[in-house]
């Protein structure tokens, strides 16, 4: 038998034979960030001093204690992806330190971020326009559900089952959208057009809807 020889190996190739260990704790923050924005509206009417009571005596509109949350949210989410990065640079680093230069390819950052699926699908994809549809359809699905909040803290039993509904209605618009054929009727720009249409009608009706409910409905 000859000299077995390694392959060399690069980053990239590392990110992608461990897809697991690199998405579980991806996953993980993603969901915590999902249930953090059901709890950053109800952790204000738990415990026995309820800060709603301070929260909405502010002397500002309430539309903007409303789009506070939104962005705290949002400024979450940006912090998890950055931190993810530089964690992957750092990790990077410590490859080419460890892994001798004989054995070592080398490979761009672009390269190991598109190895990375986590990375590559939802949270960080390298085509502009996927970055914009991605995040904005993420903004608009964290407006739906704060508005389903508000109309259960409104209208509290019957609340759940208008949530329910709104919910159901806000993703099939947004389903219907997004699976419109493109090789139908119309042009790809006029599908895109239709859909950027439908995307902003939903965001208007769910931030006009969430103003009207936290400004005159909510009671605290």
């Amino acid at each position: 038998m000859g000299n077995y020889a390694p392959r060399p190996f690069s980053f990239a190739d590392i990110i992608g034979d461990s897809q697991f260990w690199f998405a579980l704790p991806i996953l993980i923050s993603i969901t915590v960030l999902g249930l953090y924005i059901f709890l950053i509206w109800y952790r204000d009417w738990i415990g026995r001093d309820k800060f709603a009571y301070r929260m909405f005596a502010l002397p500002t509109a309430r539309s903007n204690i409303y789009l506070a949350k939104a962005t705290a949210i949002l400024l979450f989410v940006f912090s998890m992806v950055s931190f993810q990065l530089l964690l992957l640079l750092l990790e990077r680093q410590l490859f080419n330190g460890i892994v001798p230069s004989d054995y070592r390819m080398s490979s761009l950052f672009s390269e190991a971020v598109a190895a990375n699926r986590v990375f590559e699908l939802p949270l960080l994809p390298l085509e502009g326009v996927r970055f914009v549809v991605y995040y904005g359809t993420g903004i608009l699905a964290v407006f739906v559900l704060f508005t389903a909040i508000l109309l259960e803290r409104c209208y509290r039993w019957l609340g759940i089952v208008y949530a329910i509904l709104y919910v159901a209605a806000c993703g099939t618009a947004i389903g219907f959208a997004a699976n419109l054929n493109p090789y139908g009727y119309f042009y790809p720009s006029e599908i895109t057009a239709i859909r950027l249409g439908i995307y902003l009608v939903v965001m208007g009706v769910t931030l006009a809807l969430g103003f009207r409910l936290v400004s005159k409905k909510i009671t605290v």
